[in-house]
């Protein structure tokens, strides 16, 4: 073992870690696969060992790396932390906090997030903005948005996580026009209908295909693609197909619904807090967080 570590290759092990793949840990963080390899090649040779077994299903730690891996967290930990410090103690008197949101995130999240501004002693100047997937992550990437709340539909090793809440999904659309949500069908029944989906951008398709892939099922695919939950909602109602939606989106009290099921536990669509761990505002979004999720 010799040379110094770099905390370049620290991370890009880290981001394998958490996403399992190699490729996926590239996309990250915007280099080519073979420089993130290289790099986690040279740190295997100072740290003595293999952290990574590569397969055609992705990239598995080795025992080493179980036991390794969670040092370079704790590490890496330390490191942002003490950058935020730095930032924190030369940029004082930041109080605004630039929050990013997915049109999933519901209302009720947004309440939490201005009584927690309203009561805190740092007053808290909060600014909200509505965007997809990738614009959000582009922004928080960019130091343009200090927070983004989004559904917990892909891996951001790079960040902050913290879940905030959770809510049911249910299926809309149904031959008993008397279905009111009380009803329940499990996944593998319902995966026979045509189902609507919405462009990839917001999550929710994201986690629809993540679903029915996890379960080994056949996503029948409506051809035609809705431009909006309330066009989701309106098409399914109409029969074209059957649509899967966060249960507080639900526009019509009258539309036909139904919990949706897994082994008979209904299914949820997490919700995530997700933020730049160097952030000059780290202690407050964390301390903002916190009071969102209680």
């Amino acid at each position: 073992m010799t040379g110094r570590l770099s905390t370049e290759a620290l991370r890009y092990a880290q981001a394998v870690g958490q996403t399992g793949s190699f490729s996926a840990a590239a996309r990250e963080y915007g280099v080519t696969q073979p420089a993130l390899s290289n790099a986690i090649a040279t740190l295997e040779d100072r740290l003595g060992a293999e952290l990574f077994v590569r397969s055609t299903r992705g990239a598995s730690p080795t025992a080493f790396a179980a036991r390794i891996l969670p040092r370079i967290d704790a590490t890496l930990n330390e490191l942002d932390g003490l950058v935020a410090e730095a930032r924190r103690l030369t940029e004082p008197g930041t109080t605004r906090i630039r929050i990013g949101m997915s049109p999933l995130i519901g209302a009720h999240v947004v309440d939490r997030a201005f009584a927690a501004a309203a009561a805190s002693p740092d007053s808290w100047e909060l600014v909200l903005s509505e965007a997809d997937l990738t614009e959000l992550r582009e922004d928080l990437v960019a130091g343009e948005l200090d927070l983004i709340l989004v559904p917990s539909v892909e891996p951001l090793p790079r960040f902050e996580h913290r879940i905030i809440g959770s809510e049911p999904v249910v299926m809309v659309g149904s031959s008993d026009a008397d279905a009111r949500g009380d009803d329940a069908v499990e996944l593998a029944e319902a995966a026979d209908s045509r189902w609507i989906l919405v462009p990839d951008s917001c999550g929710l398709t994201r986690f629809t295909t993540t679903l029915f892939d996890e379960n080994s099922l056949p996503l029948n695919q409506y051809p035609g693609e809705a431009s909006s939950y309330r066009v989701l909602e309106q098409w399914a109602n109409l029969g074209l197909g059957v649509a899967l939606l966060p249960e507080s989106t639900l526009e019509s009290s009258s539309s036909a619904h139904r919990r949706l099921l897994e082994g008979g536990r209904p299914v949820e669509i997490f919700y995530e807090a997700v933020w730049r761990r160097d952030s000059a505002l780290s202690a407050d979004l964390a301390e903002l967080v916190g009071a969102i999720t209680a």
